[in-house]
């Protein structure tokens, strides 16, 4: 939207005030949904559930979440960030309204996981990414993009002590009512990131259109390698949200310090994701990315081979916050060197979700394997094998726009 075309009425949608709103929506929405980890054992231990159950729900969250996030972005393009945001923010408190009433499995999977994975696929931080790139000036645009990550990590190192401290106060069941509430602030802030709808006549003179990107990414060898190193991020960082608070009172330690240690990964993420961004710019991205899961693979081994302690389980949430989300600014880099930014959301959109299924495989079977073995061993040894793996599969990627973009020889 130009300067030119905003009336009066307007004017105090200024860049600042975008970034505000724009910026405490994604604490809002990215929150309550990171902290549901702290829930799987009052709740189980309410209803007489297996862990199995309650990580179903999340896997069914990640994988509705992330199926969900290109016809979403696809919605906030055709009518604009508002419908969307607020249509996603309605669902999300309904479904923790109806989450903290579920008594049968089938009830809990469906709210909390299918109706929230869609009610968070509206109102996240991925929407409001899109709503910058459309509002931002262009010397406030990266750095928009990079608050607007960085607000969600801070939600999740806001909301797990908050989560820790309600539940404790006012039990589990009026902390999700309370976090319902809470959601349903994105609504009015939602007002600031008002965007227009797609411009259909510049869209009919683009050179691409969508299936033809489809297609081309779909045969690019380095963007499917890109993809499949995509699926270890999403395996690690849901396994870890859902079930460490449990792994860790499961070795002794409190509720706390579980609470404590998901908040300092959110707090460190923050820092990851920015340097990330920085380091993109300074050198090859696959390079960046294969630091990135080597750096998770050793994380990991020293976690759960080293004696357990309050300091170690801080220090282990300091280390993989740092690398948490820090493997998105040069992925989405990766897309857009590869493809150029036509259809740059839906291509990243699409490596999305299959880090959504990488996240529906990492809390699902972080719950089977537990129920069967009564440890989470297999599921810290697997994480580390894919870590390996990914950081392998990185390594061959060509960081060359393709032929159709390649500038034309002297």
């Amino acid at each position: 939207m130009s300067q030119a075309s905003i009336t009066p009425a307007m004017t105090w949608r200024t860049p600042a005030v975008i970034l505000v709103c724009g910026c405490l929506i994604a604490v809002l929405s990215f929150g309550p949904r990171s902290a549901l980890g702290l829930f799987l054992t009052p709740m189980s231990s309410a209803h007489g559930w297996g862990r199995d159950v309650f990580a179903l729900a999340l896997g069914l969250q990640m994988l509705v979440w992330g199926i969900c996030q290109p016809f979403a972005g696809a919605i906030a393009d055709r009518y604009g960030a508002i419908p969307v945001l607020a249509g996603g923010a309605i669902l999300y408190a309904v479904g923790l309204v109806l989450t903290a009433y579920a008594t049968t499995p089938i009830t809990f999977q469906l709210t909390a996981g299918i109706l929230m994975g869609l009610g968070v696929s509206g109102s996240g931080f991925m929407v409001v990414l899109g709503a910058f790139g459309k509002l931002m000036p262009e010397r406030w645009r990266s750095l928009s993009f990079g608050a607007g990550t960085a607000a969600g990590s801070f939600g999740q190192f806001l909301f797990s002590p908050l989560a820790i401290g309600l539940i404790g106060s006012f039990g589990w069941q009026a902390t999700l009512l309370i976090f319902a509430v809470v959601v349903l602030l994105v609504m009015p802030l939602a007002l600031a990131l008002a965007t227009p709808p797609t411009d259909s006549a510049r869209v009919q003179l683009a050179p691409q259109s969508a299936r033809e990107a489809l297609s081309e990414a779909l045969g690019h060898r380095s963007y499917l390698l890109l993809v499949l190193g995509y699926f270890t991020c999403g395996f690690q960082l849901f396994f870890v949200t859902v079930h460490l608070p449990s792994y860790l009172v499961d070795r002794g330690l409190s509720a706390e310090i579980g609470a404590w240690t998901i908040g300092v990964i959110g707090l460190f993420n923050i820092v990851g994701s920015l340097t990330s961004g920085w380091l993109c710019d300074r050198m090859p991205k696959r390079y960046l990315l294969a630091l990135i899961y080597t750096g998770r693979a050793l994380t990991v081994l020293a976690f759960i081979t080293l004696p357990l302690s309050p300091a170690s389980a801080l220090i282990f949430g300091a280390v993989i916050g740092f690398l948490w989300l820090s493997s998105v600014p040069p992925t989405n880099g990766l897309v857009a060197v590869m493809f150029g930014t036509r259809w740059l959301t839906m291509l990243s959109g699409l490596a999305f979700l299959n880090h959504q299924i990488g996240g529906f495989l990492g809390v699902w079977l972080g719950g089977v394997v537990f129920e069967r073995t009564g440890s989470y061993d297999v599921i810290w040894w697997v994480s580390i094998l894919f870590a390996f793996l990914s950081a392998l599969v990185n390594l061959p990627i060509v960081e060359k726009p393709v032929q159709r973009l390649a500038p034309a020889p002297a």
